[in-house]
């Protein structure tokens, strides 16, 4: 990038026709995506062809690209597809929403010499193409201007600072979820019911009743790495996190209760056990199924 001497400052009427996205894929952090990309403007100068920059894009591949200059105005038609960098918000993973960016640049010109306007005539996107699993809720197009805090080695530039004008897209998503959340979490439920069986196993047959309960929790164990291979590395706790860590608590509370269950047996007070045993049964359960119910409905509101 480099400042140019441009007298006046020329206005790009710049739209898009989104044709495709596709590949959406949490663990790269990436996403690609096809469109129509056009540019009008009078500035012969402007090569938009050889210095279009596509920030945040791992590669942008031109298919397809005619350029008119009948009538007084030249008119720049491309066809890109591009795989883009972003970034995901997996806190409340499966019941997300994400935001897609799409942005362009020309690297000729800064933002005294050159801007973009939005061409808002017609549909920006379109409405046969589905993204599986996905809902498209907004789409805005906005131009601005972008600004970096150097002069790109220009030394003729005393301060470090350019601003470049920028047409932008934003994409928001949200996620059907519901048969996601079934295949993530069905085998994790089936582990903490497995453990929680153990609490209709006669008290007496303790080997089985522990059984049970480990099984179950490393089972537990098992899915979470299974999920989490599929998303990237995050520090936040996340809903997977959380739904994980309460079975694993839960099912510890039943390898405690068995535990307090055998030593009441021990001590000959099966009166006792027997009570403490069906205390046990229906209070985990409750609780259990409260509490996922509750920080499921959170995440399903996006609070």
């Amino acid at each position: 990038m480099h400042s140019a001497t441009h007298p006046g400052c020329d206005t790009v009427r710049t739209g898009v026709y989104i044709t495709s996205i596709h590949d959406i894929n949490f663990r790269q952090n990436e996403y690609a995506i096809d469109l129509w990309l056009w540019m009008r403007y009078q500035n012969p100068a402007l090569d938009f062809y050889n210095n279009l920059e596509v920030p945040q894009a791992k590669s942008v591949t031109r298919s397809f690209a005619t350029l008119d200059s009948g009538g007084g105005d030249r008119y720049l038609l491309m066809k890109l597809q591009c795989v883009m960098q972003d970034s995901w918000h997996i806190t409340n993973f499966p019941f997300d929403a994400q935001t897609l960016r799409f942005s362009v640049e020309n690297s000729q010109f800064d933002a005294k010499s050159m801007v973009f306007v939005v061409d808002t005539v017609g549909q920006a996107f379109d409405p046969r193409f589905t993204l599986r699993g996905w809902a498209i809720d907004t789409l805005k197009i906005v131009s601005g201007v972008r600004k970096y805090e150097t002069n790109f080695g220009d030394v003729h530039i005393a301060r470090p600072h350019m601003e470049y004008s920028s047409f932008k897209v934003r994409v928001n998503i949200s996620r059907d979820a519901f048969g996601l959340f079934m295949k993530l979490f069905l085998g994790m439920y089936m582990a903490f019911l497995a453990a929680y069986m153990c609490f209709f196993i006669h008290i007496d047959n303790t080997d089985s009743r522990f059984s049970l309960s480990v099984g179950g929790l490393f089972a537990v164990v098992g899915n979470k790495y299974i999920v989490d291979a599929s998303l990237p590395e995050t520090v936040t706790f996340t809903l997977v996190d959380l739904l994980h860590g309460i079975t694993l608590f839960f099912i510890i509370i039943t390898i405690v209760g068995n535990a307090i269950n055998l030593k009441l047996s021990k001590q000959e007070l099966d009166g006792e056990a027997i009570r403490f045993n069906k205390l046990m049964r229906r209070g985990v359960l409750i609780t259990y199924v409260l509490l996922n119910a509750f920080f499921i409905v959170k995440a399903m509101k996006g609070w």
